[in-house]
């Protein structure tokens, strides 16, 4: 069963009429309903048949599908990269995860059953050019999101992502999502543990992270270990913080990365 979207237009420009929509997804698989904000290119209501690549934003945790555009202009990047932007909620603390624990937090079936398919069915997508990318945890989730299902997209990201979800074990919304003390469980849903599945894959991703991020060893071992199998993966390590000042220059690499991959073919 498919969930009710209901879709309010929201006018940005006199060139583009609703540039940006917002989607609500009825809570068939998580808690409560799942609020979305999809920005499309200036030119996509002018150019009828064109099909568009598309990018998934994750946020972090503790945060909203508001949040990418407190970091970046959201529409802007749409604009000058062409691509359709998704922003979903990830709840606060789903960890885009499907929770062992809980019952009505199973993201990664919202994901792949309502969402995707949504913006497929909806919007004017090039499904050989569909990319996904995150901060915080939300790189996590889109990386393993990629591992899980990597016929669906081109290509992943990650930008100060917790690739080992061992480092977060004291925290609350994991512990909540995952368990306390359940150490097998980390190493089952952390990417790091997954890499196999990116090799498998044959597909390039990214990721990077500042030096001073509580994630950088982490980062530096997911590197190693993505060597080790010869993963298609471009790794950036560079001076920031686990902060909005790193994520404003760091998207901006990912998007040109990509933008790089949809011109190569």
């Amino acid at each position: 069963m498919k969930s009710l979207i209901v879709i309010i237009g929201i006018c940005l420009t006199s060139f583009s009429m609703l540039a940006q929509e917002q989607l609500y997804f009825n809570p068939l698989y998580v808690p409560h309903t799942d609020t979305t904000l999809v920005f499309t290119p200036k030119d996509y209501s002018m150019a009828s048949g064109k099909k568009y690549p598309v990018m998934y934003l994750l946020h972090g945790c503790g945060a909203t599908y508001r949040q990418w555009n407190t970091i970046i202009n959201v529409q802007k990047y749409a604009d000058a990269y062409g691509f359709i932007i998704v922003c979903p909620d990830g709840l606060k603390d789903s960890w885009y995860v499907n929770s062992p624990r809980k019952q009505m937090s199973k993201f990664e079936d919202f994901f792949f059953k309502d969402l995707y398919p949504a913006i497929k069915q909806k919007y004017r997508v090039e499904e050989e050019q569909v990319f996904i990318t995150g901060i915080c945890s939300g790189g996590h989730g889109a990386l393993s999101l990629f591992a899980k299902r990597p016929e669906l997209f081109r290509s992943a990201g990650s930008s100060g992502g917790v690739v080992d979800l061992s480092v977060e074990s004291a925290n609350a919304s994991l512990q909540n999502i995952l368990g306390s003390g359940e150490s097998d469980v980390l190493r089952k849903f952390s990417v790091i543990n997954n890499v196999g599945k990116l090799a498998a894959s044959q597909k390039e991703i990214i990721f990077d992270c500042g030096t001073e991020d509580v994630n950088y060893e982490a980062n530096n071992d997911f590197r190693r270990r993505c060597d080790e199998l010869k993963v298609k993966a471009t790794y950036i390590s560079q001076p920031g913080k686990h902060d909005k000042a790193y994520w404003q220059k760091s998207i901006k690499v990912q998007f040109d990365f990509f933008k790089r991959i949809v011109r190569d073919i």
